[in-house]
Order: C-alpha cells, then sequence, then structure tokens
C-alpha cells in the first residue's frame, strides 16, 4: 500500500511537473510572437530602406529551424511543386536534367523516352531564350522553374548547339515526368537478380515486388541484389514494404518514437511475404539514407540478408509534412524510428550539435551501443549501418577529380557525341587508345592546369620560410621540388588510364543509351557487384556471414 501511494505520489509530481513545463513555453511563445512582430513593424516604419516583410520573414523562419536539424525545414508555396517531386517522383515538365557550367546554363541528361529527348536535345546544348525569355546568364533553379509546367502546355525553346553556328528552336510538349523508381534491372548470366532502386517514392514496392516476380517466373534465380547504393530515401511505408517481400507477415519492421503520442508507431509487415529462402545481397554505401538504411537495417537484423559496401549515412529520424496558411507547409522532424534490434542508427545528436567539435569527432569512429540480430550477431546503435562484407570505397586520384570538377568528360562526351553516329552497346563499348589519345589532346586544348596538394603546401613553405629568413638559402631545393612535381603531373594523364578511361566511358556511353546505359556500362567494372556474387553463389559463406561465424 506504502508503495502504491508513493507511486500515485510521483505520478501527481510528474504531471504537475509537465503542465507547468508547458505553461512556461506556452508563455516563452506569446513573449517571443510579440517581440519579433513588434521588431518587424518598427523596421517596416523607420528602416533607411524599402523593406520586403515577406522575405524578411522567410529568413526568421529559415534561421530559426536550421538551430534545430537539416531536415526541419520551411516550405513556400513556390516550392509546393518540389515537394511533390519528392514524395511521388512526378512533376509537370520537358523530363531532362540541367546544370550550370562557365557561366551557361546547358542539359546535361535528358530522360529517355520524354519530351526534351523526343525533340532532339541532348547534352550540351545551352539555352538561350524560353517562351521569348532571355535566360543566358540565368541560374539551374531559375532555369527549371520556367521549364516546368502543367502536363500538355507548350514551351519554345532556343538553344545553341555544340557545332552549330545558328540557334535551334524547339517547340516541345510538356508532359507528366515520372523518375523511374527502378532504372535498371536484370538478371545475369549466373542466375543472380539485379535492381537498382533510385528512391522511395509512391509505388516503389509494388514495382520492386512485379520486377522480382517476372524475374522469379522466367528464371531460375539463384539470389537477388538489391542495389541501394546513393538512395537518400523517401516514404517510410514504401521501405516497410519492400522489407515485407522478404520476412514472414506481423514482424516489426521499424517503431518510432517522438514527443507527441501520436508520434509513436509501430509499422508491421502485413502480408505474406514474396520469397523467405532466396539468398540476398542489399549492397549500401555511404550515401544510402532514412529509408534505405530501414530496409538494410531490418533486413540484417533479422538475418535475411547480407549487408554489402560502406557504412550509410545515419538518418535515424522521421519528417512529417504539415499543412500551414497561405498554401506554406513546414516538414517538422517528429520522431527518432528504431529497427527491429531495438537501435536507433542516427549519427548525429542535433540537440547537442553546438558542443565543440572535438568531441565529435572524438566519438566518431568509436561504436556505439551493442544490440543484437535474430541470430544473435551484434550490431550497433548511432553511425548508420554498419555493413556485414566491409569493402573500401573506390577514391579518384588527384588529376581525375580535377578533370571532373573541369566538367571535361561532360565537354569531350558532348564532343564525341558530335562525331560519331553510334556505338557498340553499352556492355561492349570501350575507350581505345585513339580514343583516348584524342582526349588527352583536347584536355590540353582546353588549357587545363591544376594545383597539388603538394604544390600547395609548398607555397606554405615559402611563406614561412621567408618570414625566418631562409627562402634564399632554400629556395633552390623548392624550386626543383615543384620542377619534378610539374613532370609527375604530365606522366598522370598516362599513369591514370583506366580510371580516367571508365569514367569517360561511362559519360560517353549516356550520351547515346541514356542513363540505362551508364548504369550497365558501369556495373561492367563494379568491385561490390562481384563481391555481391561472390557470396550469393557460394552457399556456405552467405549462411556463414548470417550466422555470425565469419
Amino acid at each position: 500500500m506504502k508503495y502504491l501511494k508513493l507511486t500515485i505520489i510521483l505520478l501527481i509530481l510528474t504531471a504537475i511537473n509537465v503542465n507547468a513545463q508547458t505553461r512556461k513555453n506556452n508563455f516563452e511563445i506569446s513573449k517571443s510572437i510579440d517581440i519579433y512582430n513588434n521588431v518587424l513593424r518598427q523596421l517596416n516604419m523607420y528602416y533607411v530602406d524599402e523593406i520586403n516583410p515577406a522575405e524578411l520573414n522567410e529568413s526568421a523562419i529559415n534561421a530559426m529551424l536550421e538551430s534545430l536539424d537539416p531536415y526541419t525545414v520551411f516550405i513556400p508555396e513556390s516550392q509546393i511543386e518540389d515537394v511533390k517531386l519528392m514524395t511521388t517522383g512526378e512533376y509537370g515538365g520537358i523530363g531532362s536534367l540541367i546544370q550550370y557550367s562557365d557561366g551557361k546554363t546547358m542539359i546535361s541528361e535528358p530522360y529517355e523516352g520524354f519530351p526534351a529527348a523526343k525533340a532532339g536535345l541532348i547534352p550540351g546544348d545551352i539555352f538561350l531564350e524560353i517562351n521569348g525569355m532571355d535566360v543566358r546568364g540565368k541560374m539551374t533553379n531559375e532555369i527549371s522553374e520556367l521549364l516546368k509546367g502543367t502536363p500538355g502546355t507548350k514551351v519554345t525553346l532556343k538553344m545553341q548547339r555544340l557545332g552549330e553556328k545558328e540557334p535551334i528552336v524547339k517547340e516541345l510538349k510538356r508532359e507528366k515526368i515520372k523518375i523511374d523508381n527502378i532504372p535498371y534491372s536484370t538478371v545475369f548470366d549466373n542466375g543472380v537478380g539485379y535492381a537498382i532502386l533510385s528512391q522511395f517514392t509512391k509505388d516503389c514496392a509494388r514495382e520492386l515486388k512485379d520486377v522480382i516476380v517476372d524475374m522469379k517466373k522466367n528464371h531460375e534465380l539463384k539470389g537477388f541484389i538489391l542495389d541501394l547504393r546513393g538512395n537518400g530515401g523517401g516514404l517510410l511505408n514504401e521501405a516497410v514494404e519492400i522489407v515485407n517481400m522478404f520476412v514472414p507477415k506481423n514482424k516489426l519492421v521499424v517503431y518510432q518514437k517522438g514527443k507527441v503520442a501520436e508520434h509513436n508507431y509501430n509499422h508491421y509487415t502485413q502480408h505474406e511475404p514474396l520469397d523467405l529462402d532466396i539468398p540476398l545481397v542489399i549492397l549500401v554505401n555511404e550515401g544510402s539514407a532514412s529509408a534505405s538504411e530501414i530496409v538494410a537495417g531490418s533486413i540484417q537484423d533479422f538475418d535475411r540478408g547480407v549487408i554489402v559496401g560502406q557504412r550509410t549515412f545515419g538518418k535515424g529520424l522521421v519528417q512529417n509534412i504539415l499543412p500551414m496558411s497561405y498554401n506554406t507547409q513546414i516538414k517538422v522532424t517528429v520522431a527518432h524510428y528504431y529497427l527491429p534490434s531495438n537501435r536507433c542508427i542516427q549519427e548525429i545528436d542535433y540537440s547537442k550539435k553546438n558542443k565543440k567539435t572535438a568531441d565529435t569527432l572524438a566519438k566518431a569512429d568509436t561504436l556505439g551501443k551493442p544490440f543484437h540480430t535474430a541470430n544473435g550477431r551484434v550490431v550497433y546503435e548511432g553511425h548508420g549501418i554498419q555493413p556485414d562484407v566491409k569493402m573500401e570505397p573506390e577514391l579518384m586520384s588527384t588529376i581525375t577529380t580535377h578533370l571532373y570538377a573541369k566538367n571535361l568528360f561532360f565537354k569531350y562526351a558532348n564532343k564525341f557525341y558530335s562525331e560519331h553516329k553510334s556505338i557498340k552497346s553499352a556492355k561492349e563499348f570501350q575507350i581505345s587508345d585513339k580514343v583516348y589519345d584524342d582526349f588527352m589532346q583536347f584536355v590540353k586544348n582546353e588549357g587545363f592546369t591544376f594545383t597539388s596538394n603538394s604544390e600547395k603546401e609548398i607555397k606554405e613553405i615559402e611563406k614561412t620560410a621567408k618570414l625566418e629568413g631562409y627562402l634564399d638559402e632554400i629556395q633552390p631545393i623548392l624550386d626543383q621540388a615543384v620542377a619534378k612535381i610539374e613532370e609527375e603531373k604530365t606522366k598522370d594523364l598516362i599513369d591514370n588510364r583506366d580510371e580516367i578511361a571508365d569514367l569517360l566511358k561511362y559519360e560517353i556511353v549516356s550520351r547515346y543509351y541514356y542513363q540505362k546505359g551508364r548504369i550497365i556500362a558501369t556495373l561492367e567494372d563494379d568491385p561490390e557487384l562481384k563481391r555481391a556474387f561472390e557470396i550469393i553463389l557460394n552457399q556456405e559463406e552467405y549462411n556463414n556471414i548470417l550466422k555470425g561465424t565469419k
């Protein structure tokens, strides 16, 4: 009885504290709104120049939200269509990626089968006018807004094309553009199925299920690889549906916990699975986030498949989009999510992000609290999903990085496309010595130069040596070092031929076979895909990984 009385007293005290905190917060909110309104009025009355209250208001809101986390954002009316694109993968437009380079906005990659491609627009075509409006010098976001519109409406483009003296004019009819959730899928000659999932938008789970059902119908599948590399996430319910394809009904896939009770929710599998036995590998990297991590992490916790690649991004937060006045919205982080092992894989604690970065850096490579999978394997909270089979990421050489940064792969591919009507299939095409020599000459003609980190360090040494009075003595040695570095830099295009040729191949192939061709060419040289094959086709290794005995 004494214990019961004590419990009741504690509950009453807790309720009193909560109500007191709520009243305090409500007062602070009212106080802050009053101060903000007065500041805005005073600025409007007395500031020396005319102000734009709407712009100031949006700046204030954005600054406030930036102090919380990167995912809690204000969505003005002008960006509502962008939200629709994130959730549905659909928008009205011409169907093309665009980029800004050398002071010009241009087509970078038209989507196969959509208005831009059907009208014959190609990468490198520069925007001059849109519906009679001069758009030279405008940035990609401005051009994008002008290109989007209601499906069925027309847009007239004046473009400048490489090798053409006169501009070309194209009239396009906008369409509903649906970005492919699954840009490529296949069954390889070894009997292993593969699908790359680029995003978690509406119906992606159904689309993936249809792909697998078709594979199982037409092939004797020895295994299946789901590629989530670079997939930044999307709709949580679609992630749950994908997990449900491989684990039994009524299993807890993920649960979320927030401040408000309505955001505490358990997500269970609701259907009979598609396949409980097929060997499964999921490919991930540092760009795999959110819904991708739910799929990979849940499959790992159930010991249903092997995760291969690099540590994932580490986003264990859930956002809801809430309607606001004047057709605006706010995307708010409302909960953390937890995987079947009860771990949360959130990388950064945003409530403590203002602490000294030294603390954060010190913990970056440490493991969080341990949890256990269904088979008893140890997994850890925080720091994303740690793969079962870790692969070192392929890092580009210094010269390749600079070639890429200066858009020279893109520019040469445009030149190559203007000079060659066709190439071999995406799988067969290779960069010949003749093509590579032509690329090296192209790079030279473009005046390509770069400053290596070694040269930057020598410049710093020169500055320090001058201050200390040593420069005259060591200058000959430094000059020799610079000359030697320049000599080595001229050889970099030859020494890194294989790496450079691969990137060049992918870019050229995309000119003829679009995004799908680029993927096919990339997979031919993919070490993580090759490792996934080895695991699936070696049943003993596959089982040992899932048992934790390897």
